[in-house]
Formats: structure tokens, C-alpha cells, sequence
């Protein structure tokens, strides 16, 4: 898998490549990462890659010739590399919301082209021309996409075989489409007491149906209470079993579901 990025910051993305699960996987030869620094396709003194907005108001837009170029220029990368085409991602306020499926699909494809905005925005012609897809992680504003790129980068690296250490975890994360795509469970570790307060009784018995059903009882009550969204789109998608209901009826404090 092969990621390239059009961003001003190019350093930011060693947060990725050196660090953590997906440093590791980047070591291993799992993935790899391409910065694209548009101000380095642009042929004036000053490196210029934005401008004042037509119509006026705050802010600078990015201009669209230097990412015209540099995506002009990844693509003949890849194609030569052998990674054939790529999705060209502009992370936008204005893009459909990221998710774990995405992430799944994201991970078993060559790869994208992540174009990081600036400023006050980016010309609606790069846009037009180039940009095949928009991505947003939710409802707020960043200061730029890199931190968009970083995230949806990172959830589709994680997903690589041989990425994790262990082949399950992958798979039993939040959201995970085969768990019904609920939240996680809670979990403990060692010691068994701190401050007073135990590990549930069902996680030390050792009983592996008895542990399973606890951790999704819990994974339940938690969606419940944070995010009934996830349960009815769970619900609607036939994925909660009577065992399921019946747990989320007897939920404390929580009301009819």
C-alpha cells in the first residue's frame, strides 16, 4: 500500500511513519508514504501557493495550479512504481463522514493521494478537476487536512495483515462492521484490586462463552448510553440477537428501547 500526500507540513507526517503500530508496519515495508510540498512546484521568488479570495472576505484560498501539479506529479509516481491509480481524497468540512467501513476499504486498496487544505479553502477548479473523493472526520474545524490524512491513514495502516501483533484486535476494535459496529467494551488488567476496586468477577473465571457474553452485554449498555445511533443502525441492519434486546431492555436507568 502506497499513501502520497499533498501537504505544506511535510514533517507532520512523521508522526505516522516513525512512530507506534504505524511506524512499525512502515519499517516491516507494510506501506509507505509520499510528501508532496506544493511550493515546490511553483516558479516564483516567493513560492507562492495562495491568494485573496474572488468576491472578498477573510482568509486565503490555495491556489490550483500547484496542486494540479503535485497531484499531476504522484500519479506519475505511482504509475511508475507500478501502484496504478488512486483515489485523489480532499479532507473538506464539506465531505461525507470517515468511518471503520471506509477505513476496511481504504485498507485493502493500493492506496490514495490525501490532499491537505489550507487557509481559508482550496479553488473549486483543483477540486472539479482532480479530487475524486471528500472525506471529513466530523462536524468541527482543523487548522488543515493534515490531521484528517494522519487519522484516516492510521485506521486503514492498523488493518494491514501484520500490522498488530495480535491478528484479533484488529477485528474486535470499536465500530468494527462484524461486531455490529458497536463501541467497545471496558478492560482491565493487572492487578487483579487497585484502589479498592476489583476486575469484574466473569473476566476471571475463565469461562470463555461466559467471558464473551459479559464483554457484549457491556459493549451494549455503553452504545446505549453514548451512542443509541449505533444501536439502531445495529438494529436495523438485523444484527443484535433476542439475547441482545433483551439485555438492552433490562439496560438500568436507560428507559425503553
Amino acid at each position: 500500500m502506497r499513501f502520497d500526500v499533498l501537504t505544506l507540513f511535510p514533517a507532520m507526517f512523521s508522526a505516522l511513519t516513525e512512530h507506534g503500530v504505524s511506524g512499525r508496519a512502515h519499517a516491516r515495508g507494510l506501506w509507505s508514504l509520499h510528501a508532496w510540498n506544493p511550493r515546490d512546484v511553483t516558479e516564483d521568488v516567493h513560492r507562492t501557493v495562495d491568494d485573496r479570495p474572488y468576491g472578498g472576505g477573510p482568509g486565503m484560498v490555495m491556489l490550483p495550479d500547484p496542486l494540479v501539479k503535485s497531484v499531476a506529479a504522484a500519479q506519475a509516481e505511482r504509475e511508475a512504481a507500478g501502484h496504478g491509480g488512486a483515489p485523489v481524497i480532499l479532507l473538506s468540512p464539506t465531505g461525507r463522514r470517515f468511518d471503520q467501513r471506509v477505513a476496511a476499504e481504504l485498507s485493502v486498496s493500493a492506496g490514495a493521494i490525501f490532499v491537505c487544505g489550507r487557509y481559508e479553502g482550496v479553488d473549486q477548479r483543483f477540486i472539479d478537476a482532480c479530487v475524486t473523493d471528500e472525506w471529513s472526520l466530523g462536524d468541527f474545524v482543523l487548522s488543515g487536512g493534515e490531521i484528517g490524512a494522519l487519522a484516516m491513514m492510521d485506521a486503514a495502516v492498523r488493518l494491514l495483515p501484520g500490522a498488530l501483533n495480535h491478528g484479533e484486535s484488529a477485528r474486535q476494535d470499536s465500530f468494527e462492521p462484524s461486531l455490529s459496529g458497536l463501541l467497545d467494551c471496558p478492560h482491565y488488567t493487572r492487578p487483579e484490586v487497585y484502589a479498592g476496586v476489583s476486575v469484574p468477577e466473569p473476566l476471571l473465571s475463565g469461562h470463555h462463552a461466559r467471558i464473551a457474553r459479559w464483554r457484549r452485554d457491556q459493549s451494549l449498555r455503553l452504545t446505549l448510553a453514548r451512542r443509541p445511533d449505533l444501536i439502531e443502525a445495529a438494529r436495523q441492519g438485523g444484527l443484535l440477537t433476542k439475547d441482545d434486546e433483551r439485555v438492552l431492555r433490562e439496560a438500568p436507568g436507560l428507559g425503553e428501547v
